[in-house]
């Protein structure tokens, strides 16, 4: 364990009754007590370059919200995020068109895989949120707008190398050429929308914004920085520039707990209690407003596409947090000073 830079703008007090040092050994306890477990899921091996990662890796970082990280397991080691960078390009989305974003995406849960194209047929090309591949495709055109894909790609990088303070983030040329070479069923996805005129930009442009966001590849360490800024009503906290007003950085929390683990997402939130966005790589990015930004990697999967060890993580460090969106203790009543 150790600790990142401390934060500039902004902090938080109190969390739960447990100093730094508390955070510290339960970070700690958790990485050991996931090197034990037997139970690890499989990793995604419909992805060429995921199908050879060792399924014994584990890390966790948390980024409290004074500034300090505790970090332990393989927090450091990079891995292809997947469909956590919906997130970012969700924001990032927002940002360019604000509201009208929902015009062609929904923001009800799907209750489906996250590659399902049934929902599209029945609701006239619109994908019930931005979080299933099918919204995040829609999303990615609206980011394309026109450009060429490298120039959206170049976009999206910068703004999670600006989210996190890193430039040592990237994409892996190995991952993105895979996915384009056997996503078939996200091509049949993004064909069926364009049907329905919800893409403005041709397929293949799309499609190649979509699969390079999803092969960026970042340490734990490096995502529980980036996504400070839903932690801290919308702004990064090392440099307190806002990158969302409040109201849109608590939408995006509510559609990561309502939505970001696919047909797994009410499970989650039984379990966790607090929004998080999972990725096929094995990630999750898991948020406790005002307290801590939170990153979990285990490369092995359950049936719903998520992090098999990193929801028991999860699970432990909400129990021993007391960190769950749903939890008394979470109750107005403790002060907290985040930035405005």
């Amino acid at each position: 364990m150790d600790e990142c830079h401390r934060f500039k703008h902004g902090v938080a007090t109190g969390c739960y009754g447990k100093t730094m040092t508390d955070i510290g050994s339960i970070v700690a306890e958790i990485a050991a007590e996931m090197a034990q477990a037997t139970d690890r899921g499989r990793v995604a091996d419909y992805i060429a370059p995921l199908a050879g990662i060792d399924p014994a890796y584990f890390g966790l970082a948390v980024v409290t919200a004074d500034g300090a990280c505790h970090a332990a397991g393989n927090a450091d080691i990079s891995f292809s995020i997947q469909s956590v960078s919906k997130v970012f390009t969700l924001t990032l989305a927002l940002g360019r068109v604000g509201d009208r974003i929902w015009d062609r995406v929904g923001r009800e849960p799907s209750g489906t895989a996250f590659n399902s194209i049934v929902q599209l047929e029945s609701e006239q090309g619109v994908p019930r949120n931005p979080f299933v591949n099918a919204g995040a495709i829609v999303v990615a055109d609206m980011i394309l707008a026109g450009h060429q894909p490298r120039v959206a790609i170049g976009e999206i990088l910068r703004f999670v190398r600006g989210l996190a303070g890193d430039e040592a983030i990237y994409i892996d040329e190995a991952v993105a050429r895979a996915e384009q070479e056997t996503g078939f069923r996200n091509a049949a996805l993004a064909n069926y929308m364009r049907a329905f005129d919800n893409l403005n930009n041709p397929v293949d442009l799309a499609l190649g914004v979509y699969f390079h966001h999803c092969a960026i590849a970042m340490s734990c360490r490096q995502l529980a920085l980036a996504g400070r800024y839903l932690m801290a009503r919308g702004v990064n906290p090392e440099t307190g520039k806002r990158v969302v007003s409040p109201e849109r950085a608590r939408r995006i929390n509510a559609l990561m707990l309502t939505c970001g683990h696919y047909d797994g997402s009410g499970e989650f939130a039984f379990r966790v209690g607090l929004p998080g966005k999972s990725g096929v790589g094995g990630g999750i990015l898991a948020i406790a407003p005002g307290h801590a930004s939170i990153a979990v990697w285990s490369p092995g999967i359950n049936a719903s596409g998520n992090s098999q060890l990193g929801m028991v993580a999860l699970e432990r460090l909400a129990q021993r947090t007391g960190w769950s969106v749903f939890d008394p203790v979470s109750i107005p009543g403790q002060p907290q000073q985040v930035p405005a």
